[in-house]
């Protein structure tokens, strides 16, 4: 089992959801986190939170993954306070769903420059220092990336094109003793969506489950990749 302490995280939007739920499991067992948003208060508040938990330390940085400048000043910021990065995991990702009649060019665009283009834009701006520590790459996709439905094309074509994008990313990066994995999760208690989580959530996957899941990836020998996850709830709600 691999010592995941003093190590360093970048993860993109984590101020709630699997990203919060992420950092909070990586800084239990010691590592530094950075978490963006696209709102530098949320970022702050969120690190606030994370910070109490006493082990690691947490920074909030204000990014959008849409733009890759952006991406790289973030990126920029956390090598600047901690001089590496160990974890790159790319969270951040939102859902517009509506038959090809409704949906709109914007809601198009906003779901594949967010959860692809964005994806690309965060390894593109962590590479190098994923060299550096011959680190690892993490990307949250769906059982949506496999699995298509009626008002998901937007959602599914982004989710889809994540999944493959990642495993050509892993084959891309092994020799350079970069790690990837997607994970696929099912139903996730989380805001996605605009959703508020509450007892009725009690049978969906657990923001804390994908986080132990992330640390077991981490904790786990390098010569072994588990290179594509999929997750999901044991018994359908």
């Amino acid at each position: 089992m691999q010592n995941i302490a003093n190590k360093t995280a970048f993860i993109t939007g984590g101020s709630k959801g699997i990203g919060y739920g992420i950092a909070a499991a990586l800084m239990e067992q010691g590592m530094r986190v950075a978490i963006t948003s696209r709102s530098q208060e949320a970022a702050d508040k969120a690190a606030a939170e994370l910070n109490k938990i006493g082990k690691g330390e947490a920074l909030g940085l204000e990014a959008d993954v849409r733009d890759f400048a952006s991406q790289q000043k973030a990126v920029q910021t956390m090598m600047d306070k901690w001089g590496q990065l160990d974890l790159l995991v790319a969270n951040a990702g939102i859902g517009h769903f509506a038959s090809i009649q409704e949906m709109s060019h914007e809601q198009w665009h906003e779901t594949i420059d967010t959860n692809l283009t964005g994806v690309f834009n965060s390894i593109k701006a962590g590479l190098e220092a994923l060299k550096q520590s011959k680190g690892y790459f993490i990307t949250i996709s769906s059982l949506a990336g496999t699995n298509f439905f009626a008002k998901g094309s937007a959602y599914n074509a982004s989710k889809f094109g994540l999944t493959g994008f990642t495993q050509a990313v892993m084959l891309d990066l092994r020799n350079e003793g970069i790690r990837c994995t997607t994970i696929m999760p099912g139903s996730v208690a989380t805001y996605f969506n605009d959703h508020v989580p509450n007892e009725a959530d009690s049978w969906k996957i657990q923001i804390e489950d994908l986080g132990k899941m992330v640390v077991d990836l981490m904790q786990m020998h390098p010569r072994t990749l588990p290179s594509k996850i999929e997750v999901r709830p044991s018994i359908p709600g």
